[in-house]
């Protein structure tokens, strides 16, 4: 039996270091490179190599026995990237909405009016959302404002005229004509 103690695991004339802080040290520039290409990420290809050699020290004794020391350690890492893939496919799979939003029917008009009240200043947009989209009567948007139903009146009637002339033609697309 060798020196090591590892039996006939390696070729003859293969260097096999004798501890796993040299094999470390002399296989981690290797490792981060075929990270880094298996990646295209830095932060992410450190880690990856930092978890294979977390392992190759957790498994040290077998992977030590190994014919090829390094042929080895890029499998762990090559099977570490995909399973982290894998995992973050599944948990991506997992969060995501199983069925997507229909889109709506008059799609060109939601973008063009919410793009004109985007344009209002915020009391009156919520003045003319609340009186108009919510159907609020003119007293309770006169209460959630704290205002007058005066104010009210007076501020919808101008957004209103504000949103015509900005929408111009834009009732076309609502009748699809």
């Amino acid at each position: 039996m060798p020196e090591n103690g590892r039996g006939s695991g390696a070729p003859e004339g293969a260097h096999v270091p004798d501890s796993f802080e040299s094999f470390a040290r002399a296989s981690q520039t290797r490792l981060y490179r075929t990270a880094y290409l298996l990646c295209g990420d830095a932060d992410t290809a450190r880690d990856l190599t930092q978890t294979t050699l977390a392992k190759m020290f957790q498994h040290w004794r077998r992977a030590s026995a190994a014919d090829h020391l390094d042929a080895y350690a890029r499998t762990v890492l090559t099977r570490t990237y995909l399973a982290e893939r894998r995992r973050r496919l599944r948990d991506l799979l997992a969060h995501a909405r199983p069925d997507p939003r229909p889109a709506p029917e008059n799609a060109d008009l939601r973008v063009t009016l919410l793009s004109a009240l985007a344009g209002l200043p915020p009391r009156a947009r919520a003045m003319v959302v609340l009186r108009y989209w919510e159907d609020q009567s003119v007293e309770s948007v006169a209460e959630l404002l704290r205002c007058s139903e005066s104010t009210v009146k007076s501020q919808c009637s101008r957004s209103l005229a504000r949103l015509r002339s900005e929408l111009g033609e834009a009732h076309i697309y609502a009748t699809g004509s």
